[in-house]
């Protein structure tokens, strides 16, 4: 009996040693990018970007990016941006909606257990006070379909919803991760769209969705099937890259360095190709470091953009 327990003990220890190891720094290869122009674009005068932010969870940086430091308090922000073009106005993801206490039971367990959050002015709110009709979006464009990035869609009813084919049928799956977007999927109007246009920044494919260079999508799947993360170019020649949940914050992509084990498991459809699309983004911004990247749970870099209604150009 003594060696059953000496020998479960020893599992256990190694077990939780092993643990431990997958939140260790651990850099990932990055192999330099081929291009060495930027994209070309001609986004025209009155074109804006504005983050909204609607809240945030409140967690650790040890469970964003491996080598995050536990007692690292990190808020994960829960913004959507506003993309202002005289041929249609674009919302990426809608953040924290009015019925964010009963959409985030659909977090993972040990996600609940492990994190906080608090709630700001869901877009709608923000949308009123500023006297904006939402009814005038072109679309809310998700970067991906995970409860937190649709929370606020049933506060704008009517809106069309542009997604992915892979994205679409991940929604269709009614897998937990897309549970509440399958839920939702009977009130909403989908646009699905295709990816027509050729390469761009070492990306296979890309959608030019205004014909100017000024919104471009890549499909950058891994987190979910379908995931995305749109190149924005500004008249002023600011540039940004919102790139969903392929990090969580910017450490990721800095360093760069995946998500550790356990969160990966939680959230990720194929932690492999999340890997490979941290990698590119890693290249495209050591090659471009003009390019602004923004993590959709990225607080920080969220504030650094002007805040609605205020707009950057």
């Amino acid at each position: 009996m003594k060696t059953f327990f000496a020998l479960l003990l020893l599992i256990i220890a190694a077990g939780l040693g092993a643990l431990a190891f997958t939140f260790t720094p651990a850099r990932l290869p990055v192999t330099p990018l081929a291009e060495t122009e930027l994209p070309k674009a001609s986004p025209p005068l009155g074109m804006t970007i504005s983050a909204m932010p609607t809240g945030a969870m409140h967690s650790q940086a040890v469970f964003a990016y491996r080598g995050g430091g536990i007692g690292d308090a990190r808020d994960f922000g829960m913004t959507g941006f506003l993309v202002h073009h005289p041929k249609g106005d674009l919302l990426f993801d809608t953040g924290f909606g009015s019925h964010v206490d009963e959409d985030a039971k659909t977090l993972p367990l040990l996600m609940q257990i492990t994190t906080s959050y608090t709630k700001g002015k869901t877009i709608a709110q923000q949308f009123a006070a500023a006297g904006y009709d939402y009814r005038q979006l072109a679309g809310v464009v998700l970067t991906h379909a995970h409860w937190d990035h649709i929370s606020g869609l049933r506060d704008l009813p009517g809106v069309t919803v542009w997604v992915d084919e892979p994205e679409r049928a991940f929604i269709d799956s009614g897998l937990p991760m897309a549970a509440l977007a399958h839920g939702m999927s009977g009130s909403l109007q989908y646009k699905v769209y295709d990816f027509t246009g050729g390469p761009y920044l070492g990306y296979p494919k890309s959608l030019d969705v205004w014909g100017d260079g000024s919104v471009v999508l890549v499909p950058t799947p891994g987190h979910t099937p379908g995931s995305i993360t749109a190149f924005i170019t500004l008249p002023s020649g600011t540039r940004y890259a919102l790139v969903g949940d392929t990090v969580w914050q910017t450490e990721g992509i800095d360093i760069p360095a995946e998500r550790p084990w356990l969160s990966r498991k939680l959230v990720d459809n194929d932690a492999g190709e999340v890997r490979e699309q941290v990698e590119h983004l890693a290249a495209i911004h050591q090659r471009f470091p003009q390019i602004r990247m923004v993590p959709a749970h990225d607080a920080r870099a969220a504030r650094d953009m002007p805040q609605y209604p205020a707009v950057g150009s």
